[in-house]
């Protein structure tokens, strides 16, 4: 029986990573071709519809402008409550109150998108009808929506992390006179940091591949670059959906394959650049750690 388990777990594991690269696979065959300047600028020069000087009318340029934006706007908004969110559940996770409160987390964490991209919608129809009648989908209301909606995956990985660190660390802190808040900056947060990013790619993952909520909360075809928190703006899940909806002709549809390698091509760079981070973070740790012990038997 075990051996049919372990064949058996091999098997899906097989066949789950052969989905991936044969999905990989398909987006480059068809994506590649579609890889140059038209696809990017259209008809408008680069450096002017990179300085914003010129719309571009036929290329993705200012919807990677807009998925970067609104991606790092949510992750801003979401960090700072979702990491102390997970701070707080993990410090006492036996408590009526974190109790509450941590299945409001996974409750959120469940929430379809399109549900997340309606609230964002009612919201503004709130607004309308009682202290800002000028209030309109924008980067703003996404990137909000957007935050809680990646909020839950910071906050469990938070406390995944710290909950899996070990007391003594506490009691060490404790013993050399820390205070709490002291322990969790200088020494809880600093070992768990591997765990805290995780989640935080997460997050960027789901954010940047998101379409019901900018859909409903400010994504539109041509709207240019981004001009304010106000504005509504482009954003490549969006522009993957309206051409693969509604093509008119076999280049849009590639255009639409072009646009997905891209936004793939972009969550992969900053996962790189992510676990490049942590990967350094921990070298440090691990080195500083060693040269303590030295010290210390020296």
């Amino acid at each position: 029986m075990s051996r049919l388990i372990g064949y058996w777990g091999k098997l899906c594991a097989f066949l789950l990573i052969s989905i991936v690269l044969i999905l990989i696979g398909f987006i480059l065959i068809k994506g590649l071709p579609t890889l140059e300047q038209p696809l990017f600028f259209g008809d408008t020069a680069p450096l002017a519809a990179m300085m914003g000087l010129q719309p571009v009318w036929e290329g993705i340029w200012p919807a990677c402008v807009g998925t970067l934006t609104v991606v790092l706007c949510a992750v801003s908004l979401a960090s700072v409550p979702g990491i102390a969110s997970g701070i707080w559940l993990a410090s006492a996770p036996d408590k009526p109150a974190q109790k509450v409160f941590g299945l409001a987390v996974d409750i959120l964490a469940g929430i379809p998108s399109i549900l997340m991209g309606l609230f964002g919608f009612s919201l503004i129809l709130l607004l309308r009808g009682s202290f800002f009648p000028q209030a309109n989908a924008s980067l703003l209301l996404a990137s909000f929506c957007l935050a809680l909606l990646i909020l839950p995956y910071i906050a469990c990985a938070t406390q995944n992390a710290l909950s899996c660190l070990s007391k003594q660390l506490s009691v060490t802190g404790a013993a050399l006179g820390m205070t709490q808040w002291q322990v969790t900056y200088r020494l809880l947060l600093p070992q768990a940091s591997s765990g805290i990013m995780s989640g935080l790619m997460l997050a960027i993952g789901r954010a940047a591949e998101d379409t019901a909520v900018i859909m409903l909360t400010g994504a539109v075809a041509n709207a240019g670059l981004p001009g304010g928190l106000l504005q509504r703006f482009e954003a490549l899940p969006f522009t993957i959906f309206y051409y693969s909806a509604q093509y008119q002709s076999q280049q849009e549809l590639n255009m639409a394959f072009g646009a997905a390698l891209v936004l793939l091509t972009l969550t992969s760079i900053i996962f790189t650049l992510l676990a490049a981070i942590v990967s350094r973070r921990n070298r440090n740790i691990f080195g500083s750690a060693k040269s303590i012990k030295k010290e210390s038997i020296c």
